[in-house]
């Protein structure tokens, strides 16, 4: 019989998505000793999913108060660029940056409150109203009777964003699914991880879990009662087609919430996809793919009539947000990090707070321990590398 391989660790993370990613080379760069297991594929649970956008917060505060959450997320777009740069945290430099502004707009009837909105003293730095020679081409159009605004907001392409947080650590990630492994528990304490086929025996100071939806087996398994998940489900759907006109805008109407949130996102045989978010993937959640993709096309005719979408391509689907259980099963407010044991639970709730949460989780790891066993890494070379997901409109059409 072969003998266990004992590995000492300070960290091990579950949840290779950015979440995850981000705490791994914030721990690393303040000396813990840590590694990332991925069950799957690096960023194949939400990140991929989501439409790429690092909030400032405007579409928080659409009620004309800034919420809490607004106020959280606004210095996020400023840590995301300072990094994109080669000047922050992490060095992201080779992330494809999609818009360097997100948008927002309004139907005409809407134009002159929004105008009186957007001018308080709270959006100083975050809003201002685009002019018609400055306009995206998508909203130059003789048509296009409503107001234009441009937010303080990124768009970055989700897989080339997982692929900088990697590549620097490769030696630290691996493929393992935790559910199949034997976990050996002291009290609230869990001792140890062991892989048997690999005769691999784990030993970590603390755990991390950002394994988005993946938490609940987890917690079944690690007999965590408190914090508990809630899903909000949303209805995405995706456009496909041949136009040259990028578009990364919130429409706004009379809610507390965009109608449609639009992303475009380019396609490996030279097509451009669609990205529909907002009112459109939250109300749809009853909805058939038919009966979604029917409502998304007279949504898009109704707000951008002088496009046309004749010829393009329709799909849908569904995916879960995972986050901290709500009270009344609203949006969190920040990105969530609570102890239990020597587990740490984290949802970073928005693409946005990945950084934030990688600020809440540090602190509760306690000081990396003087005896790391970096060099014993190669132990770990048994383990398979997991790839980094593909964007669904990839497999999708």
């Amino acid at each position: 019989m072969r003998s266990m391989k004992t590995l000492k660790l300070d960290l091990i993370i579950i949840g290779g998505g950015i979440a995850g990613l981000w705490t791994l080379n914030r721990a690393v760069e303040a000396g813990f000793n840590a590694i990332l297991l991925e069950k799957d594929s690096l960023g194949g649970g939400q990140s991929v999913r989501s439409q790429g956008i690092i909030h400032g917060g405007t579409k928080y505060a659409l009620s004309g108060v800034l919420t809490q959450a607004s106020n959280t997320i606004k210095e996020m777009p400023q840590r995301w660029r300072d990094c994109l740069a080669g000047q922050g945290e992490i060095d992201l430099t080779s992330v494809n940056i999609l818009s360097e502004a997100h948008y927002m707009w309004s139907k005409g009837s809407l134009g002159s409150r929004m105008t009186t909105f957007f001018a308080t003293k709270a959006f100083t730095g975050r809003v201002e109203e685009v002019s018609s020679k400055d306009r995206p081409e998508v909203f130059s159009h003789k048509k296009f009777k409503g107001s234009l605004y441009r937010l303080n907001e990124l768009v970055l392409d989700v897989p080339s964003v997982v692929d900088a947080l990697r590549n620097p650590l490769e030696d630290r990630i691996y493929k393992a699914d935790i559910n199949t492994a034997k976990i050996e528990m002291e009290g609230d304490q869990i001792k140890a991880v062991s892989f048997g086929d690999e005769q691999l025996r784990l030993e970590p100071q603390h755990i991390v879990l950002t394994s988005g939806e993946g938490f609940e087996p987890l917690a079944d398994k690690l007999n965590i009662k408190q914090p508990e998940m809630q899903r909000r489900p949303l209805h995405m759907v995706m456009v496909k087609h041949q136009h040259n006109l990028p578009m990364f805008a919130h429409c706004i109407g009379a809610g507390s919430k965009p109608v449609a949130t639009i992303t475009t996102h380019p396609c490996q045989d030279g097509g451009q996809v669609w990205y529909l978010g907002g009112n459109v993937a939250e109300t749809g959640l009853e909805r058939s793919e038919e009966q979604q993709i029917t409502f998304a096309k007279k949504e898009l005719t109704a707000l951008l009539p002088w496009v046309d979408l004749s010829d393009a391509q329709w799909a849908s689907f569904h995916i879960n947000r995972a986050e901290p259980k709500q009270s009344s099963l609203t949006r969190p407010d920040a990105a969530f990090a609570q102890k239990v044991g020597n587990c740490i639970v984290a949802w970073p709730t928005k693409l946005a707070l990945s950084p934030d949460l990688a600020d809440q989780v540090l602190p509760l790891c306690g000081t990396p321990s003087s005896t790391t066993e970096t060099q014993h890494l190669d132990l770990l070379n048994s383990l398979p590398k997991p790839e980094t997901a593909q964007p669904i409109w990839e497999t999708s059409f």
